[in-house]
Formats: structure tokens, sequence, C-alpha cells
């Protein structure tokens, strides 16, 4: 690729709706292909649930940005899942090794991918407890007394400015996150490339990625109704779907692979 198109989006392509259910048929098949290290990085997924509900008990006002904030870094977390696929789709069967070797890689471009995640996740923690502490004047020591504040008192206001605020803050962070984390692990693009194809991506295909985006959003409230258990095998499906969603909808046709 020329110099002076190094920071241009790659081309993507126009996908179907439909195809999303193809997407997670795959991400299937590849989970099947490689149980053990799928689920195991499932279940920390779990587990850092699990923490943010520990922290709950003590700082009831930070877990809502703490646990939405966590989700948020998610893209990056699925580095090993898009490591399982890459590798199955040369015909390889990779394990719990290739997923140890994904994370120590010296991929910049990664490590600049995981840094901006952390740092808008971090940033929607502080917002969120800003919001807390300006619109919940009464004194509250547990979740279950936010949630009886919220329904029965003042919430009304402070769950509509939440609600948008997040609202907002993630529909930007999945336009620039949907594809970027595979494409920077699969190709030798630039990170600012990568985000510009992937909202590119989102922006060209809006009706599909809202519906992938839906369905995200439906096995998230799944798993934390099943008290973070069925993050164990939704994070590793949505993670190789993605996979599949960016091998659909970028064209990396000339562009160079990252990793032999």
């Amino acid at each position: 690729m020329a110099d002076g198109r190094a920071n241009d989006p790659l081309p993507v392509r126009h996908v179907p709706p439909q195809r999303v259910w193809r997407w997670l048929a795959l991400g299937l098949l590849d989970l099947q292909a490689a149980p053990m290290a799928s689920l195991l990085q499932g279940l920390v997924v779990a587990v850092g649930g699990w923490i943010v509900i520990a922290i709950a008990q003590f700082y009831w006002w930070l877990a809502p940005g703490a646990f939405s904030g966590f989700l948020l870094v998610g893209p990056i977390l699925c580095t090993g899942f898009y490591e399982l696929s890459r590798l199955k789709a040369r015909g390889e069967h990779p394990g719990l090794a290739a997923v140890v070797t994904a994370w120590r890689r010296d991929s910049r471009p990664l490590v600049q991918m995981g840094l901006l995640l952390l740092v808008l996740g971090s940033l929607w923690v502080l917002v969120s407890a800003l919001l807390f502490w300006l619109f919940v004047p009464t004194p509250i020591r547990t979740p279950a007394e936010f949630i009886r504040y919220a329904a029965v008192q003042q919430g009304d206001l402070l769950f509509t400015l939440w609600v948008i605020v997040g609202g907002l803050g993630a529909a930007v962070v999945f336009a620039l996150a949907a594809v970027s984390p595979p494409l920077l692990l699969g190709r030798l693009v630039g990170f600012r490339q990568a985000l510009l194809t992937s909202a590119r991506a989102v922006g060209e295909n809006p009706v599909t990625m809202a519906l992938w985006a839906g369905l995200i959003l439906m096995a998230i409230v799944v798993s934390i109704a099943t008290a973070m258990l069925g993050f164990i095998v939704v994070v590793p499906l949505i993670g190789h779907a993605t996979w599949h969603a960016y091998k659909d909808l970028v064209v990396t046709d000339g562009v160079p692979l990252r990793y032999d």
C-alpha cells in the first residue's frame, strides 16, 4: 500500500443483515474447535463481572460505570478469540498456547487499541460516578437502596441522562472497535487506519451493524441475568464471530499479513 494512503480507511463490503447469523454459526464452529481455550477465556470475563459485583457491595455508586466500562474494553479482551479463529482459518488446530502467544506479542497498534478502550472505559466510570454524585442527594449505602430510590423517588432524570450519555459513548466505541481489533491482529495496518476502517464498515452497513450490536447487547443482558455465567459461553461465541464479521466486511486485498 502506498505511503500516501497509509492512513486512509480500507474498502468495505456491503453485507446484508442476515449475514450476522452466518457469523454466529462460524463462531460456534470455532468455539467447538478449541473449546478449552475459548471457554477458559470466557470464564476470565465472568470472574471480572463477579469482581465488579463484589466492588458494588462497598462502592455502589461505582458499580454501573465500572461494569459498563468493563464491557467497553470487551473488543480488546477478545484478542485470544481472534487469534484462534485466524489460525483455524489457516487449517491449524490452535489451543491455549496460541492465546498466550497472541497476548505476548509486541504489536504496538493492538496495544494502542487496548489503551484507547481502557481510557474510554475509565472516563465512563468517572462520568457515571459524577452523575450519581450530582443527582442522588439522599444517603444510599447499598445497590438495593439505590434501586429503591430510582424506582419510587427522584431517579428519572438520573437514569435518562445516564442512558443517553452511556448510549452515545457506547455507539462511538462500537463504531471504532467493531472490526478494528481483528483487523489490527490480522493485517499490517496502522492504528488510525484500523479505527477509520471500522467506522466506515459500520457507517456503510447501518442496518446490519445495528442488528449485530443489538444481538451483542442481548447476549450481555442474558449473561448478567445468569449471574455472569452466561459470559463463559457468550464471550467466546461473540469473539469468534467478530473475526468472521471482520473478514466479511473489510476488503484486505493487497494488505500484508501482520503475522505469517
